[in-house]
């Protein structure tokens, strides 16, 4: 989850001013959480104490007002109802890693990610989304390799993984669809070389920086298993502003610990 908040917080400052390299300085002043991470939160909060995901999802949303969220889902933490919007954006695949890592069953995680995705995003595409991103992180953690892993991607949820990251810096625009932005997340990670090079290589492809990081990040983490500790650091000084977010982060951890 930690790899997930990190890819967020690094391409923070990018999502609507790309930059097509990888040379950045990682650590900057303007870099914060953003809804990835938010609700990334939430939905470990959700699952691990048995909440429901619309509310608890909301909750976080109302709590934190100006995480940068979609004009349709201000709609939805502003009304009084709970119905999802039927959407198609990667705000179902961005908030969705933790689930990977407290359910090892591939079926159930598969039943879980379409529940919290739901909530909100009821279109086919924004599931879709969610268990992709799922999915991958709960192989990649499975000691599952880049060529098993991108099959099985390609297989279960028809998308297409065979671009490059070249390709991507050279025609990629900016797209909060699933659609337009899971498949590459799924394509920097294929393509890096560790964890930090992963957060680097799906910024530099341009688009929604922060959303592409996060994801790719999520399955980073799982696969190289090996961020540094001034990362964690770092991501640490930004979540420990809220108490809120410490205590998930810390009952996260002790979940997988106690596995």
């Amino acid at each position: 989850m930690l790899g997930a908040i990190i890819g967020d917080i690094i391409g923070s400052r990018f999502e609507r001013f790309n930059y097509k390299g990888k040379d950045f300085e990682l650590f900057h002043e303007s870099c914060k959480m953003t809804d990835d991470s938010i609700l990334t939160l939430a939905v470990a909060d959700a699952y691990m104490n048995k909440k429901d995901y619309a509310s608890t999802i909301k909750e976080y949303g109302r709590e934190n007002p100006l995480a940068g969220y979609g004009g349709s889902f201000v709609g939805w933490l502003d009304s009084p109802e709970s119905k999802p919007y039927n959407s198609w954006g990667n705000g179902s695949a961005m908030r969705v890693s933790a689930l990977a890592w407290l359910i090892d069953d591939m079926a159930i995680l598969m039943y879980e990610a379409k529940r919290s995705a739901e909530v909100t995003h009821n279109h086919p595409e924004g599931i879709k989304g969610a268990q992709a991103i799922a999915a991958a992180v709960l192989l990649a953690r499975s000691k599952k390799d880049k060529a098993f892993i991108k099959d099985y991607i390609e297989k279960e949820f028809g998308y297409n993984l065979d671009r490059t990251v070249k390709s991507l810096v050279e025609n990629y625009e900016f797209d909060v669809s699933c659609q337009g932005s899971v498949p590459e997340a799924i394509i920097c990670f294929l393509e890096s070389i560790d964890f930090e090079d992963c957060i680097r290589t799906a910024i530099s492809i341009g688009g929604d920086s922060d959303t592409i990081a996060s994801m790719s990040g999520a399955i980073a983490e799982a696969y190289y298993g090996n961020i540094s500790s001034v990362l964690e650091e770092y991501v640490f000084e930004k979540i420990g502003a809220s108490e809120k977010f410490i205590k998930v982060v810390t009952q996260f951890n002790d979940s997988l610990i106690k596995e």
